[in-house]
């Protein structure tokens, strides 16, 4: 009879965020994979669990998830952890769901701790629609775009780049609302609520530690004056270039948002 997967959120930083489910499958899992075993022993080693770990992370997820799959086939019930909250969420664990559904292999997603829906909830922004996009691009035009989001944007941010980042975003719209979550669920947890003006402001002059959920609030909708951006992304597509980077850096010279002039442009042809 063959095993299954059984895909195990862990806490965020408080240990005692663990539900008792978890702990259950951990218990009961004949092999526990996860990104770095140390850090998982110190999960396990609080709560008493004990069993096989195997290293599933980045590097080798490819070949770890063959492995897995045989072994599931062969009986064996795996659980996934990653280092924090819920694999898969910009986390590995993707390639081994993906084989398992392909190899006919139950998948059991247990439900716990999530850093994106915590900073969600603590920001004080709508949450009846949101968009979670992982980490934040680092290109400009790419972080541009990702900003003229309609809903609430929920985002990892490193706190190295923070600053340049809210500094795009205050450029624009400077009153856009915001929420810089750090640490959440830790000793040193802090919900820094602002504009993103106040917060870029903030964040330049005293760079943050630990790690950071970025919320901010939707764009709010406009109708841009096109007219000279749009002339201009025309003669650089009649001239040769691709319609959505050329979009990109119109963009970033005039400020009218990339989307709207890819649409517009798009929409007349």
């Amino acid at each position: 009879m063959a095993g299954r997967l059984i895909v195990c959120p862990t806490p965020i930083g408080n240990l005692e965020d663990v539900t008792l489910r978890v702990l259950s499958a951990l218990r009961e899992a004949d092999l526990i994979a996860c990104e770095d075993t140390r850090r998982t022993r110190v999960l396990l080693d609080r709560y008493g669990v004990g069993g096989e770990l195997l290293s599933y992370h980045e590097h080798n997820e490819r070949e770890r998830a063959s492995e897995l799959v045989r072994r599931m086939q062969a009986g064996a019930n795996v659980a996934l952890v990653s280092d924090a909250g819920m694999p898969l969420v910009s986390d590995p664990g993707f390639l081994l769901v993906q084989a398992c559904v392909a190899a006919g292999l139950a998948v059991e997603v247990l439900p716990g701790p999530s850093a994106a829906l915590a900073a969600l909830v603590a920001s004080a922004l709508p949450a009846e629609r949101w968009r979670f996009v992982g980490f934040l691009p680092r290109k400009r035009g790419e972080l541009r775009d990702a900003f003229e989001t309609p809903e609430t944007l929920v985002a990892f941010e490193s706190p190295n780049r923070l600053a340049a980042t809210l500094g795009v975003l205050a450029e624009l719209d400077p009153e856009r609302p915001a929420a810089v979550c750090r640490e959440l669920t830790k000793l040193h947890e802090e919900v820094v609520r602002g504009s993103a003006s106040e917060l870029a402001a903030r964040y330049a002059a005293d760079a943050p530690r630990g790690e950071v959920v970025l919320v901010v609030g939707a764009a709010t909708p406009v109708a841009p004056e096109l007219g000279p951006a749009l002339t201009a992304l025309r003669r650089l597509v009649a001239a040769g270039a691709k319609t959505r980077p050329a979009a990109g850096v119109v963009a970033e010279l005039t400020g009218v948002p990339a989307n709207s002039l890819y649409r517009a442009l798009t929409e007349s042809e």
